[in-house]
């Protein structure tokens, strides 16, 4: 299907943010200066070490973590398998109980199947109909041999916020034969959206992605607490203090601290004009197509998450039929597009298959404007109607409004 509109509005930002383009130019000097590998002993390879080394601290500063807790990955993915894999294998002598929510990432939640496959016992935390993480349940949910709990910060798909520092403090107060459980969260929805002091969230490892923040794609970052043994998940050589087995790319990590800094440093402004946005939207979308209903928590989600359910509509179809408008936006999480399978989200929050496949994400960002929430109103609503009067499905008079 051709784009039929000149006009383009991006509203996938959660898949993926454009590369900002300071943060490209910095790349570029870097790359252009930077070209030894950082293990190498001569004068280049020290100068590499030196600006990795520097990336480095430039990402703890702004985490207010240590620079040796901070381990470069590959992606957001590979640091959440990172996380689960490297805590499992290195502390199975003690236990062999694993819990994460059932709305994580898939990454999270592969790794935990796979885990499973290996002896390991996991527990799949239940949502509410908001996709909120009872803390009270976590605790209940600890066992003597209870190693690792993985909550994301905030959910990639439906948006809500997750109380990830009251769950850390809570596990604190629990002793294991490890001392507490280790605590990991999934972070790349939330950095520059929400506040990422690690010292407030209690987390003993942390996942933050470039991608989500401006920076370059292809590299992540895991933090892992200074006394925290990992079992390494890609071996053959002694690069990231052992914990990850390749030769870093000085570029990007450069790229992605100062993505970080600029991140953290404005997140709470971004956050009150997308806010503003984000509810101008819910609201103009409430007056055009009433019977449309917002997933997610009303209030405690995040400043760009707009994630909708059409009664009678096929998601697919829709985001298909949008991008002839020039509008860019998603059926859910970006990392399972081509899955047709219900999202397991929309399904831990109690939402029927049925009505699951009508769903769409509309996620915003830095050059989203009041003129592309309105056209992108108006366009859905068309595409609602054009959709309908070619279906064969009755529609509902009532259901739930937002």
């Amino acid at each position: 299907m051709q784009q039929t509109h000149t006009k383009t509005v991006y509203l996938d930002y959660a898949a993926t943010t454009p590369l900002d383009p300071d943060v490209a130019q910095h790349m570029h000097r870097v790359q252009d200066e930077i070209y030894a590998n950082p293990s190498s002993l001569h004068h280049q390879g020290r100068c590499a070490f030196d600006r990795l080394q520097e990336a480095r601290g430039n990402i703890a500063q702004a985490l207010g973590a240590d620079a040796s807790e901070i381990i470069f990955t590959g992606s957001g993915t590979e640091s959440d398998n990172m996380a689960l894999y490297g805590i499992a294998h290195a502390y199975k002598q003690y236990g062999k109980h694993i819990i994460i929510s059932a709305i994580e990432h898939k990454a999270v939640l592969a790794m935990a199947h796979k885990l499973e496959s290996e002896g390991f016992t996991v527990t799949y935390l239940p949502v509410d109909h908001q996709g909120l993480v009872d803390v009270d349940t976590c605790v209940a949910a600890l066992r003597h041999d209870t190693i690792l709990v993985s909550v994301m910060y905030a959910n990639n798909e439906i948006g809500t916020i997750q109380p990830i520092a009251k769950l850390g403090e809570a596990l604190l107060k629990r002793k294991t034969p490890i001392g507490t459980p280790f605590f990991h969260s999934d972070a790349c929805q939330a950095v520059g959206l929400l506040p990422v002091e690690i010292s407030k969230l209690h987390v003993d490892l942390l996942t933050i992605n470039s991608s989500k923040i401006y920076g370059p794609k292809g590299i992540g970052l895991l933090y892992v607490k200074n006394g925290v043994q990992l079992a390494p998940l890609i071996v053959g050589g002694d690069q990231e203090s052992g914990k990850r087995a390749g030769t870093e790319n000085v570029a990007l990590a450069c790229g992605f601290a100062r993505a970080l800094q600029k991140a953290c440093t404005m997140h709470a402004e971004n956050c009150r004009r997308l806010m503003h946005l984000r509810d101008y939207c819910i609201a103009t979308l409430k007056r055009h197509c009433p019977d449309v209903i917002l997933n997610g928590h009303p209030s405690k989600r995040l400043a760009n998450n707009i994630h909708i359910t059409i009664p009678h509509i096929e998601g697919e179809s829709l985001v298909l039929l949008l991008d002839t408008y020039g509008i860019c936006c998603a059926t859910g999480s970006a990392c399972s597009a081509l899955d047709l399978t219900p999202s397991h989200v929309l399904r831990a929050i109690g939402v029927s298959d049925e009505y699951i496949h009508g769903s769409i994400r509309l996620s915003l960002g830095l050059h989203t404007t009041q003129e592309d929430i309105d056209y992108t109103v108006g366009a859905l609503a068309e595409c609602i109607k054009k959709l309908r009067d070619i279906s064969i499905m009755p529609h509902l008079q009532n259901t739930q409004r937002i």
